[in-house]
């Protein structure tokens, strides 16, 4: 079955047969399909692929519209750097990292803001290419809307066929180059630290339901605790928006109606900023005292919180020079994966369970 990507619809040849329908006959995306006949892309395609495209073209007789496929192959120094939210610390260290990386090999970083608009992903990456941007990181969370990660998919396929290349912080599918983050590690790792301070009865302040990133985190909660013989209560979980005041109007909520939770994990710092506010300010609770708090991500701003946050820190400047550095690489038969480790860091958020 041919790759999902190959169905952006190119423009037909002067022979009248579509690189699409040569790639659909070889049973391989349009990404390599065009590697093989355009020379367009970074990444080399294995004997056995190259003889199954050329076979199928040689079939089909598809001719190739080399002057328009030179001036695709012509690209700028922009690396575009597709977020969810410019003012998210998140975005801003991977971006960070991404552009110090960038520096050093003179390419000039564009930041575009999705605000969570699966829509406005794809606008970017349709003017990206038209732009001729060398490359595209995206940053964002993927969704499980399946016809948005097809449309995306599509998109990606005519910036590679056209030259280009596409790097992910996080799982898009298996592919393009993806700097994989440890969310379920991560999530695993935060309830077995409130578990080994003695908490028996957790919940978990969760994000927008529709994020990959919030259900990995979220899974990898549950997985652990399952093994520890106390699996999640369902009705130990409220969700908010990935913000200070989502996390604050999730938290109040669930320590109203879950008085007797003692550890809470946040699946996002800047939830957990607006976590602790809710439960000092609007319920009177004491942390750690009466409740224990753990964030996820260990943004720059987790220390110098009140009582100072234990998160679960990712290495987020790390991953976006990683992102870079993938862009600039030679590209390989098979899309490759950097995996990037989780570490709990302990602080003034959390103690011991009371009795």
């Amino acid at each position: 079955m041919a790759n999902p990507r190959s169905r952006t619809r190119p423009a037909r040849t002067g022979g009248g047969v579509t690189l699409l329908q040569v790639a659909e006959h070889a049973g391989v995306s349009l990404a390599t399909a065009s590697r093989v006949l355009h020379g367009s892309g970074t990444r080399t395609v294995g004997e056995e692929l190259r003889r199954r495209v050329e076979s199928a073209a040689e079939e089909l007789r598809y001719i190739s519209n080399a002057p328009a496929q030179a001036l695709a192959r012509s690209t700028s120094s922009v690396v575009g750097l597709v977020v969810h939210d410019v003012a998210d610390p998140y975005f801003g260290a991977i971006a960070a990292g991404a552009m110090r990386a960038a520096r050093e090999q003179r390419l000039l970083v564009m930041i575009a803001a999705t605000f969570r608009e699966p829509g406005l992903e794809l606008e970017y990456l349709r003017g990206l290419r038209a732009q001729r941007a060398r490359a595209v990181i995206l940053a964002g969370s993927g969704t499980v809307d399946a016809a948005v990660t097809e449309r995306l998919a599509e998109e990606t396929a005519g910036f590679e066929a056209d030259g280009g290349r596409v790097v992910c912080i996080g799982d898009r599918g298996p592919d393009l180059d993806t700097v994989a983050m440890a969310n379920r590690s991560g999530g695993g790792l935060a309830v077995r630290g409130l578990w080994e301070l003695g908490h028996r009865r957790i919940g978990v302040v969760s994000g927008p339901d529709d994020l990959l990133t919030v259900r990995h985190r979220l899974d990898g909660a549950r997985r652990a605790l399952r093994a520890l013989g106390a699996p999640l209560d369902p009705g130990a979980v409220r969700s908010g928006d990935f913000t200070r005041e989502g996390g604050r109007q999730a938290a109040v909520r669930l320590l109203t109606e879950r008085p007797e939770l003692t550890g809470v994990l946040v699946l996002n710092d800047v939830m957990a900023a607006g976590a602790l506010a809710g439960l000092r300010d609007d319920l009177g609770l004491s942390v750690p005292e009466q409740v224990s708090v753990v964030g996820f991500d260990d943004v720059p701003f987790a220390v110098d919180l009140r009582p100072a946050l234990s998160t679960v820190r990712l290495p987020l400047e790390e991953a976006g020079e990683a992102a870079l550095r993938l862009v600039l690489e030679p590209g390989a038969d098979v899309p490759r994966q950097v995996e990037l480790p989780a570490e709990l860091i302990l602080r003034e958020s959390t103690g011991p369970a009371p009795r």
